[in-house]
């Protein structure tokens, strides 16, 4: 990406045909989308690229099994069809996962459960035709055609190898089923970089103030400036707000004052998520745990770790810093030991963090119903288009709802084309120069997160050999990473290092407390980066743990204040 600096310049020196507000996999999305067809595109974000739901999800991209039992075949089949596409597209980014619905101790699988794999299984299928075509655009790509598998019974033997953890709780078959994982921040970050390729101007740390309006039709916004609180006004003929659990915050009064009854109420719900070392909790895939009330839940392998969740409950708290609540962790570790047969505390986790959903209501009190996933899309009477709701999996159908939209209105002949364009490129690890010696795991990670950018990651090592050096001992994350967050990534604090370019903050929250030597040494690299004094680098050492104390990151914070 651009500078901050250059990205800053232009928005004030250029006239836009589409202004986005909100930095998340929506805003991303429709910047790509909106770039892709022809128009000149703006996003500002008021913190950090994903810094909202869009890094705090389950990291999967999944048609959604739960919607099958609401008989909501028409999200999950469109689910279905963005995941499919998003492999094709982002292989370094989009991964297929398995997924084990094991019985125990003699138990026999529940027949409920096959029915409604078959209907995924039949869901998941594309016609012949498709297939064939998808082959061949793999084939041209010089990538690989993914299908998944139909799901399949499997025994207590290869339950056992897939799930490790099981081992005492006597598994004696297991269903096999697919699906897919990402790490959601990074696919934000590549999105915007798409963005870039095609001309869009994004910039974060830039906070929408003010709708500018000509005629009181929207004509642009004004925008102010993190750091220096300097406010500045973009030009745009567009513009949206894809701002998430945000959205009804914008312009309320106009949003909630039109005579459609339909415009969203959004009723944030918080998730929360936890995180055990994987020596704890060996999983070499996903399992669906039962968590009471026919409720489920899900512990995966992310990262060298083992991710457990998530809880859905309303929310009223912070929406910039949703703390990790103390009875969703009991929950979670309730659900987790009763059926992996553990005792896990809450001093045994690694790291916590929770998330805020968009989840939508009416506005009229006799419709309210929640409508979950399901994407909505407002237009008041300024032209101000709103997008909200919706789900990680089908971000890119979000965005062309709103673009078709734009595209619609000034009658323009440009049909959507991100289910064609590459989200990055992956490249083969073994591939990668390395003159720094960082060693064969650490060059899988940055393939894995990077792609064909991890060269570069890795010329700037070659330039300064001390930046080979992990960020925690043992983890394959290196000191690289924070110089490049800074160079190429808009990042402008610790915090955006840990949380969102790389993603220790939530794999190794108690060893990043326990060490706060690493914030200080991620913050020196972003001053030598940026050009700050010591005082400025301290303060951005200090800002971390008053993060995780807001957010209650470690288990620490959890216990002291009780939510």
């Amino acid at each position: 990406m651009i500078s901050r600096a250059d990205a800053l310049t232009a928005l004030q020196q250029e006239a836009f045909d589409v202004v986005v507000i909100g930095g998340g996999i929506t805003g991303a999305g429709v910047a790509l989308d909106a770039a892709t067809r022809g128009f000149s595109v703006a996003l500002v974000e008021r913190d950090d690229y994903s810094c909202g739901t869009s890094s705090r999800s389950s990291k999967m991209v999944h048609g959604g099994l739960r919607y099958l039992q609401n008989f909501d075949l028409g999200l999950v089949r469109e689910a279905l069809v963005e995941r499919q596409l998003m492999v094709r597209l982002a292989p370094h980014l989009v991964k297929p996962l398995p997924f084990l619905v094991p019985a125990l101790e003699g138990a026999r699988l529940d027949l409920r459960i096959g029915v409604g794999l078959n209907m995924y299984d039949v869901m998941s299928l594309r016609n012949p035709r498709a297939r064939r075509r998808a082959k061949r655009e793999a084939a041209l790509e010089g990538g690989e055609y993914w299908s998944p598998d139909r799901h399949r019974t499997i025994d207590a033997g290869e339950v056992l190898e897939m799930v490790p953890a099981l081992a005492s709780r006597n598994p004696s078959s297991g269903y096999l089923f697919y699906d897919c994982q990402t790490d959601d921040s990074r696919l934000v970050l590549t999105v915007l970089g798409e963005a870039e390729r095609f001309g869009a101007v994004c910039v974060n740390g830039a906070r929408a103030v003010e709708l500018i309006e000509d005629q009181g039709k929207a004509a642009g916004i004004v925008c102010e400036e993190a750091e220096s609180g300097e406010r500045f006004a973009i030009s745009a003929t567009n513009v949206v707000n894809a701002t998430g659990v945000w959205a009804d915050r914008i312009r309320p009064e106009e949003l909630h004052g039109e005579e459609d009854e339909d415009v969203p109420v959004i009723r944030p719900s918080r998730g929360t998520h936890v995180l055990l070392d994987r020596e704890q909790l060996p999983l070499n895939a996903a399992v669906v745990v039962p968590a009471g009330e026919d409720r489920t839940i899900f512990a995966l392998p992310w990262l060298g770790q083992t991710l457990v969740g998530t809880t859905d409950n309303d929310y009223e708290g912070s929406l910039e810093h949703p703390p990790v609540s103390e009875d969703d962790v009991a929950y979670l570790l309730a659900a987790v030991n009763s059926f992996f047969g553990t005792e896990f505390g809450p001093g045994d986790l690694a790291g916590a963090y929770a998330g805020v959903r968009p989840l939508i209501s009416s506005a009229d009190p006799k419709k309210s119903v929640d409508i979950s996933r399901k994407a909505e899309l407002y237009e008041t009477s300024s032209g101000l288009i709103t997008i909200t709701g919706g789900k990680l999996t089908t971000w890119r159908r979000m965005a062309k709802l709103v673009v078709d939209r734009m595209v619609e209105r000034e009658f323009r002949d440009a049909p959507c084309r991100t289910h064609e364009i590459p989200l990055g490129h992956p490249v083969d690890p073994a591939t990668l120069h390395d003159s720094s010696g960082i060693g064969e795991h650490s060059r899988a990670h940055l393939a894995a997160r990077y792609g064909l950018f991890a060269e570069q990651v890795l010329s700037i090592c070659g330039e300064d050999p001390d930046l080979a050096q992990p960020i925690v001992e043992g983890m394959p994350d290196l000191l690289v990473e924070a110089a490049v967050a800074a160079r190429h990534e808009q990042a402008r604090t610790v915090a955006d290092i840990l949380l969102r370019r790389t993603r220790l903050g939530l794999l190794a929250g108690r060893r990043l407390a326990d060490d706060p030597g690493i914030a200080l040494r991620l913050a020196r690299i972003l001053g030598r980066e940026h050009g700050w004094g010591r005082r400025q680098v301290k303060r951005a050492a200090e800002a971390w743990p008053e993060i995780v104390r807001a957010e209650r990151l470690t288990v620490a914070e959890v216990a002291a204040v009780r939510s």
